[in-house]
């Protein structure tokens, strides 16, 4: 079968490999759609953290299941997506039941080899049936849990105003289910047409660019005066994530969705003036999965209205570059085998 390799940044290279064997306890997928997600992107530009090279990339993914073992439940033939991380189910953490920032976590496609190619062997427990969905849309369940997961941690009750700043993907999936969960979102984001996608796609009622000399301005008019009781980072920059605290209601919840390699660098007096909750939201539940299934069963979440952009398998390595091109105007791409 044909694999795509990241050799190293800013290099991918198609081989061919073995097929993958069935083993006690796994399941072999054939792959059917792959979402390219900020993961890949950043690994490709080389500042991606928890990365090594050389990796086979993609962990977005759905497909046909071919053969399992200790899956109860599951038929050969029907479609799947699975939870790409992987815990140790020893740590605190996973004792805890927060398996998604396990102590030894393994994500497929960052800290082991994805499935940027034809077929893939994973844990039997990671399996989640497709419940009649397309193969596009879960492949678009594992970035959508990633928003739903990060709501979940801010506790998000209805009525709030919830400011996320970044409107890719992963920024999109945390408006949806702030949304969801009742909140009143503003998105913010340096890209106009991103902001205007956010506001005529997917129906977010506030949006200012952070470029504007009184955006902090123009968020207080929307509150009222009052700031977000929640602010959310899905940019992964290091100026934003450090800046985002300026948005914040006194008594407010910071939430650090994106990710940076470098050290971040707050006010203390403003942090500490606000008695701000500073969080983390890392991967996602199998909680989290199973809500994102639902609300696209039940209409709540529109799988399509993320899809920019469609490449197949064997153009993948010439098209990578552009994606993280601007004037690309990707907001999702989605491989087709």
């Amino acid at each position: 079968m044909h694999e795509l390799i990241c050799s190293s940044p800013g290099h991918l290279t198609y081989a061919r490999t073995d097929l993958p064997v069935l083993t006690p306890g796994h399941a072999i997928i054939k792959i059917k759609r792959i979402g390219i997600c900020g993961t890949d992107l950043h690994a490709f530009e080389g500042t991606q953290p928890f990365f090594q090279y050389p990796r086979v990339l993609g962990h977005e993914l759905s497909g046909e299941l071919v053969a399992f073992d200790n899956a109860p439940g599951f038929r050969e033939g029907e479609a799947v997506t699975f939870i790409p991380y992987f815990s140790c189910g020893a740590c605190i953490a996973c004792r805890r039941g927060l398996s998604n920032c396990c102590e030894q976590i393994n994500v497929f496609g960052v800290h082991s080899d994805g499935g940027m190619k034809e077929y893939i062997s994973i844990p039997s427990t990671s399996l989640l049936h497709g419940e009649g969905l397309s193969y596009e849309a879960l492949a678009l369940v594992e970035p959508l849990a990633i928003g739903a997961h990060a709501v979940r941690r801010a506790a998000i009750q209805p009525g709030e105003y919830v400011l996320v700043t970044g409107a890719g993907p992963i920024g999109l999936a945390a408006m949806e289910f702030a949304r969801i969960a009742g909140a009143r979102v503003i998105a913010l984001d340096v890209n106009a047409e991103r902001l205007e996608y956010c506001t005529s796609r997917f129906q977010v009622p506030f949006a200012v660019n952070a470029r504007d000399a009184d955006a902090r301005e123009q968020v207080k008019a929307i509150t009222g005066g009052d700031m977000p009781t929640v602010v959310m980072d899905a940019t992964g920059n290091l100026q934003a994530m450090n800046n985002g605290i300026y948005y914040l209601a006194h008594g407010g919840r910071y939430v650090l969705v994106g990710l940076q390699k470098e050290a971040l660098s707050f006010s203390n007096p403003e942090l500490h003036k606000r008695e701000t909750t500073l969080l983390c939201s890392r991967n996602a539940t199998r909680a989290d999965f199973e809500h994102v299934i639902s609300c696209i069963q039940q209409g709540l979440i529109n799988p399509a209205a993320y899809i920019t952009h469609h490449i197949d398998f064997m153009a993948v390595k010439d098209a990578f570059p552009s994606l993280a091109d601007p004037a690309t105007k990707v907001i999702k791409a989605m491989v087709t085998l």
